[in-house]
């Protein structure tokens, strides 16, 4: 049951992030409620990773960073 709901926690999260950036891709001054409800939900978990990674030309490498750790946090959980 728990590993049910880590699995769909992530999964949320990895779209919230993907859609994060295609937002920022197509629309960067941002836009209605389900931007700011994006951008909100996501942000508590790009920022200490945005602190962490050194900056790189305007280039925003946390969603990938945050991409990559939810995908190991699903294959743990998946062998547990």
């Amino acid at each position: 049951m728990l590993v049910t709901f880590i699995q769909l926690l992530a999964y949320v999260l990895w779209f919230l992030l993907l859609a994060r950036v295609v937002v920022s891709w197509t629309n960067p001054r941002g836009g209605g409620g389900l931007v700011a409800f994006i951008y909100q939900a996501t942000e508590p978990i790009l920022a200490p990773i945005r602190r962490l990674l050194p900056t790189t030309a305007g280039i925003d490498f946390s969603p990938l960073v945050a991409i990559l750790l939810l995908g190991v946090i699903l294959r743990v959980v998946t062998r547990l």
